[in-house]
């Protein structure tokens, strides 16, 4: 009854407030609502209004620009506008703006990085990379940039140590930083990376450490697996790291990439290696690696690649090689490994490219199944001590491009996509198969380079030849080969470089060898295929050089023609002065006679001219003077005379290159050329008396025609005539 009139009075307060309609009372959940979307307005407009590049920043960010420039497309950071909006500049999401990220790769930016860049103490992102900065990096930089988590001032000129200093929280124990990824990789930086290192030794979230292409020195950094157990990526390749790989390496497990080649490290792989069961690329060659290859390394299942070439590895290959089925390149090339090649490398169906050249292993390749080589593109097995033929199955390899073998014609008529093929050093002395009919037109389509050097073949050039119009290289030196050259070679329209050295050839040079269409026009090889070879090309630069120099792309290969030590005669023909486009011609040690040909000087891009020890007479040529690009000519040991040439490239050749020719003389020699003497004769008292009757009959005939000519001038000049 109090509640019922205490209410009724409620109801006629408000009536009597309002004179219209009643006030609602404003429910709670309405209130919540209200207050959250005032408050939501609120500070998105104090962010917008104050949300600016902090003002240090911005000033350190000035500095930074002060010390670099870019000539081709200079940074436009303009003062007056917000930092955070800067070309490569990321800003936080604070109420101080504060920098966090710098990312201007491949800017062009020159000059050094200063101290002033460590105040920025936000910075989680520095990507400086493909620049042209230089100088050392900044004392302190790594610890007072103690929030970055990824940093790459690769391929830039950074020189001198890291400043790998000791950094120390306020208790004294180790700091932690929070990276996670490091390339310093192609610079100029030196040094130990020591396991001293503080900063080397709180860095447990890294993941990738790249420091190939620089100049360290030292022990491998192995211990980084201890401090930094997260590591999947490590490259210390491409250094001057030394001694032993210490242990440690095994306590990253999750290690998927190991490189280190190109180095100076010895000893064993080291056994921990072995336990990384996600290591999927090993790569350690040209070091000096010695002993085994543990059978422990069948044990790394996802390995996709194994590089340990140019090392002092012995013994067998892993008999277990084909637990390795994910193994899509094998490179154990210069090694001294022995025994056969283990059947079960049948197993690595994936294998792509497969690199055994120069090493001690043997035995019959016969059984081996290449017919499960799906993918296998190159294969390379030369310089060894195989023994037997070659497997059919061999032609089962579709995608084969690239393959060094002997005594295959026959079967790789099938490899239709093949482009080298290099036979050297393996199955010695056999015989030329000389059937012209062993190749087909269509044999090889795509064939360009075919090497069989230093195999001591037996016959003659073989006639086959012919077929291989797409031939651009061709390698028959140091064999037994004899007869003639022939001289359909001529008419191979690629052909810009021949190798025909070490051999017992025999008979005269051919005019048709100098009729080959890609040595006579400079357009022909400089439409040249630039693409990278299958297989990289050893050529010697010269007959007398014993080191052989690398080509890996087509285009590099110097167009020339090599026919020395062998047992050539007759004179050398004028049509060489059509090969225009030849750079090296090296017919030295044979038995040409005759004389230098001046055509020589129209091939105007020669850089080699090697015509000793043969039997040439006569003088060198003046007009050889006009060939501006030959840094080498020597006609040492002939039968030539007369002067040398001076002046051009003759001024630079040395007295060597023209010793054992007698009666040459001038120039760089050291006998001076004599003036030509009247030749001495027998004068009879016959020829005395008709030589003063001639002069007799002289003298009278000149005083009478001295003494008319005299009168007529008196005449003229008295007006008589």
């Amino acid at each position: 009854m109090v509640y019922e009139n205490m209410r009724s009075k409620s109801k006629s307060y408000v009536r009597s407030s309002s004179t219209t309609r009643p006030i609602q009372p404003l429910s709670l959940h309405m209130l919540q609502l209200f207050i959250h979307c005032f408050l939501s307005f609120y500070f998105l407009f104090l962010t917008v209004s104050e949300a600016v590049c902090n003002p240090q920043d911005q000033e350190t960010l000035l500095w930074f620009s002060g010390n670099v420039s870019s000539p081709v497309s200079p940074l436009k950071w303009n003062p007056s506008v917000d930092c955070c909006s800067w070309e490569g500049i990321t800003c936080d999401d604070s109420l101080n703006s504060h920098i966090t990220n710098i990312s201007l790769p491949s800017r062009g930016l020159f000059g050094n990085l200063t101290s002033t860049i460590l105040s920025l103490h936000s910075l989680t992102h520095l990507d400086l990379s493909r620049n042209r900065l230089l100088g050392p990096l900044p004392p302190g930089f790594f610890s007072s940039l103690d929030q970055l988590r990824v940093l790459n001032l690769s391929y830039n000129s950074f020189s001198g140590e890291l400043p790998l200093e000791q950094s120390f929280g306020n208790n004294g124990s180790i700091m932690f930083f929070p990276i996670e990824t490091i390339d310093l990789s192609n610079n100029l930086l030196q040094g130990k990376i020591l396991s001293s290192s503080k900063f080397l030794q709180g860095v447990l979230n890294l993941t990738s450490f790249n420091v190939s292409n620089n100049s360290f020195i030292g022990p491998l950094p192995s211990f980084l697996c201890k401090s930094s157990p997260q590591l999947s990526d490590l490259d210390f390749s491409y250094n001057d790291f030394s001694g032993f790989i210490s242990q440690g390496l095994g306590r990253c497990l999750r290690l998927s990439i190991l490189r280190a080649g190109f180095n100076r490290l010895s000893g064993d792989i080291p056994s921990d290696i072995y336990i990384l069961s996600k290591l999927e690329q090993l790569f350690l060659p040209s070091n000096h690696l010695s002993g085994k290859i543990s059978d422990d390394i069948t044990r790394l299942k996802k390995l996709t690649s194994l590089e340990l070439y140019f090392n002092l590895l012995e013994g067998d290959i892993p008999r277990g090689i084909g637990n390795l089925s994910s193994l899509r390149s094998l490179q154990l090339l210069t090694n001294y490994l022995t025994g056969p090649v283990p059947l079960s490398l049948a197993n690595c169906t994936n294998l792509v490219s497969l690199n055994l050249r120069v090493n001690q292993l043997g035995g019959s390749l016969t059984e081996l199944d290449f017919s499960q080589f799906k993918s296998l593109s190159v294969i390379d097995i030369g310089n060894n001590s195989f023994t037997g033929d070659l497997p059919e199955k061999v032609y089962s390899c579709k995608s084969l491009t690239a393959i060094r073998f002997s005594d295959a014609l026959t079967i790789l008529q099938g490899c239709k996509k093949l482009s080298t093929l290099l036979v050297a050093l393996n199955f010695y002395n056999e015989t030329f198969p000389s059937n012209k009919d062993l190749i087909s037109p269509n044999g090889f389509p795509k064939l360009k380079i075919f090497g069989i050097g230093g195999c001591g073949l037996k016959g003659e050039i073989p006639a086959w030849l012919i077929n291989i119009k797409s031939l651009e290289v061709l390698d028959l030196s140091v064999n037994q080969l004899v007869g003639p050259i022939p001289g359909w070679l001529g008419t191979l329209p690629n052909l810009f470089y021949l190798e025909l050295s070490d051999n017992q050839l025999s008979g005269q040079l051919s005019n048709d060898i100098f009729q080959l269409k890609a040595l006579m026009s400079q357009k022909s090889h400089d439409e040249t295929d630039r693409n990278s070879l299958e297989l990289p090309v050893y050529v010697s630069p010269s007959s007398v050089t014993t080191y052989k120099q690398q080509y890996n792309h087509m285009s590099s290969l110097p167009p020339a023609i090599y026919i020395s030590r062998n047992n050539l005669t007759g004179s050398i023909p004028v049509e060489v002065g059509k090969l225009k486009a030849i750079q090296i011609l090296d017919l030295s040690f044979n038995s040409l006679s005759g004389v230098i040909p001046d055509e020589l000087s129209n091939l105007t891009r020669l850089e080699r001219l090697d015509l000793s020890n043969n039997n040439l007479t006569g003088r060198i040529p003046w007009s050889l003077r006009l060939l501006h690009f030959m840094s080498y000519f020597s006609v040492a040991y002939n039968n030539l005379e007369g002067p040398v040439p001076t002046g051009g490239q003759f001024d630079t050749f040395l007295k060597a290159y023209f010793e054992g020719n007698a009666l040459l003389c001038g120039g760089i020699l050291l006998n001076p050329c004599m003036s030509p003497t009247q030749p001495t004769a027998t004068v009879t008292t016959q020829d005395e008396d008709e030589l003063s009757r001639t002069i007799f009959l002289g003298l009278g005939f000149g005083y009478f025609f001295g003494l008319a000519s005299f009168i007529v001038v008196r005449a003229c000049y008295a007006g008589v005539i």
